[in-house]
Parts: structure tokens; sequence; C-alpha cells
């Protein structure tokens, strides 16, 4: 599929016209792509579907190749990986997920800025990889502030668990926007001189906002890890509480088991053994002692 960028207007064109025009952008299968293009071309892209893991750019004699590796939102163990090329005033896509067309069309359809080019379109077609990334981590953020307020409220089931699953969700964005930010950095150096002069400074403004995004992620994370601490400490006073009734049933009780281990020694002369009142004395002055042991905590509580 290609697309010409002529007169401020991204349409649909043939191959030659594509070929003939001075901005374009095209968009193949990984299948048409070996197809259509030498040996040493094909053996890039197999190496990038079998290893598409990051977000990279490399840069070559004549063209720069890149991948996208890029996580799916709200779908935690998905991601989604395309490559693309680089060259003078061409924009290559190879991609099999269907999100590299709905992206196009979507920014074909919109209103152009005056003078487009391709080096603008590929910084609109970057932009609107992370459009709607800071409402998702505003999602996460109110995700991580609920489970805060769990915690007071004395609610603590799973927590681990979703904390867990937060954490990794914000190490997954955190490597994403790393990688992004190095990605436009390259862009930006134009090592190449494939981008024109007034238009490079448009992937300095990509690589501030994706370095934007990293560092709230990096915020969500500290603020996750001072959330998992509060769960800590409440973990730690509900053991203290625990142990603090132990220690009052135990004290209680040690006197009154004093008095019992005594007078089960059954010596034959013991005091009060033949008492009438003897057995009553015994229960009240038990009675008397666990009182005294209650008032004694309370005051020092």
């Amino acid at each position: 599929m290609y697309y010409k960028i002529e007169n401020d207007i991204m349409e649909k064109t043939s191959m030659e016209e594509w070929e003939n025009k001075q901005d374009g952008v095209a968009l193949f299968t990984s299948a048409d792509w070996e197809q259509a293009v030498n040996i040493r071309a094909s053996y890039l892209l197999e190496q990038s579907h079998d290893n598409i893991r990051f977000c990279k750019l490399e840069s070559y004699a004549d063209f720069l190749f890149g991948t996208l590796h890029i996580p799916r939102k709200r779908e935690r163990n998905e991601n989604i990986g395309f490559a693309f090329y680089i060259m003078e005033n061409k924009l290559i896509f190879i991609d099999d997920t269907g999100l590299v067309q709905k992206n196009i069309e979507r920014i074909s359809s919109g209103k152009l800025r005056k003078g487009y080019t391709v080096e603008r379109f590929l910084y609109d077609f970057l932009i609107s990889l992370i459009e709607e990334d800071v409402l998702y981590l505003a999602e996460i953020e109110k995700d991580i502030t609920k489970m805060e307020e769990s915690i007071l409220a004395k609610e603590v089931d799973d927590f681990n668990y979703r904390m867990l699953r937060l954490k990794k969700e914000l190490s997954r964005m955190y490597r994403y926007y790393s990688q992004l930010t190095d990605l436009g950095e390259g862009l930006f150096d134009n090592e190449m001189d494939f981008f024109g002069k007034d238009d490079v400074a448009t992937f300095r403004i990509y690589a501030d906002r994706v370095t934007r995004l990293q560092s709230e992620t990096q915020v969500l994370r500290e603020y996750a890890m001072q959330v998992q601490e509060v769960y800590q400490s409440e973990i730690g006073i509900r053991q203290n509480d625990v142990m603090k009734v132990l220690t009052m049933v135990t004290t209680i009780f040690l006197p009154l088991s004093l008095i019992a281990g005594w007078y089960g020694m059954n010596f034959t002369h013991m005091p009060e053994l033949t008492w009438i009142y003897g057995y009553p004395m015994v229960i009240a002055l038990s009675i008397v002692i666990v009182l005294a042991c209650l008032w004694l905590f309370k005051k020092k509580m």
C-alpha cells in the first residue's frame, strides 16, 4: 500500500507514482516485503521479526532501520511489534498487526499542517503511538490510590498480587519509554542527513515528550513503593497488636499458674489446706490479681 504526500495532502497512490514523488509512505506485510526487496534487506527484516523485543534505530549507508515493540494498554502480557525503513524522502513500514495502517488512515484523514513532509508524518505517527499514554498512566495512579485507601480501610486482600501486577506494568512502560527516548534522540541526531534541518527539531520535541512520560512512570513506581511500605507498616502494626494481646494474657495467667502450682504440691502441713474458706479465698485472690493486672495495663497504655 502506497501513499504520496503532496500539496499538504496524503493519499493513496500507485507504486510507480510513489517512486516518482518527492515524499511518500509505503506499508507492506512481511510476506509482501520479502518478495519486493533484495536479499540483504530481507535478511535484516527476518532478523528483526525474530527479535522484535525492543524499540531501536540502526544506521546503515543508505537507510535507517528501526523496530518498535509497543506494549498493549490494559492487556499487560501482550505487545505489538513492527519494523520500518527510513530513506531520503521515503518511509516504509513492515507490519502484520494492522496498527500502522490504522494510524496512517487516521493521520491522512485529518487536517495536515502547511508544508507537510515525510518527516512531519513520521513525527505525527510516533506521537499517535503515545498520545493516550498519559490517560493510561492516570488509570494506573488511580489503581495505586485505591489500594492505598484499602489499606487504611483494613481491606488488604490480595494486596501483594495486585501490587506486583502494577509494578510489573510500570516497569514494562518505563523500559518502553526509555527505548523510545533513545529512538527519538537518534532521529534528532540525523546522522545520515535524511531529514531536513527545518523538520528535524520536531524529533527533539518527541523525545522530550517521551522523557516526560518516563519521568511520570518513575514517579508512579516510587508511589507504588511507598504504598507497599505503608502496607508493610500496617502488617507490622497488626502483628504488634497480636503480640500485645498475647503478652497481656501471659502476664495475667502467670501469677495464677504460680498459685495453682504452689497449692498443687500436696504437702501435708500446707497453710489453709484444711481451712473451710481456703478454696473461696484462692478464687477471690485470683480474681483480685486479674483485676489488678487489667488496671495496671490500662494505666500504662
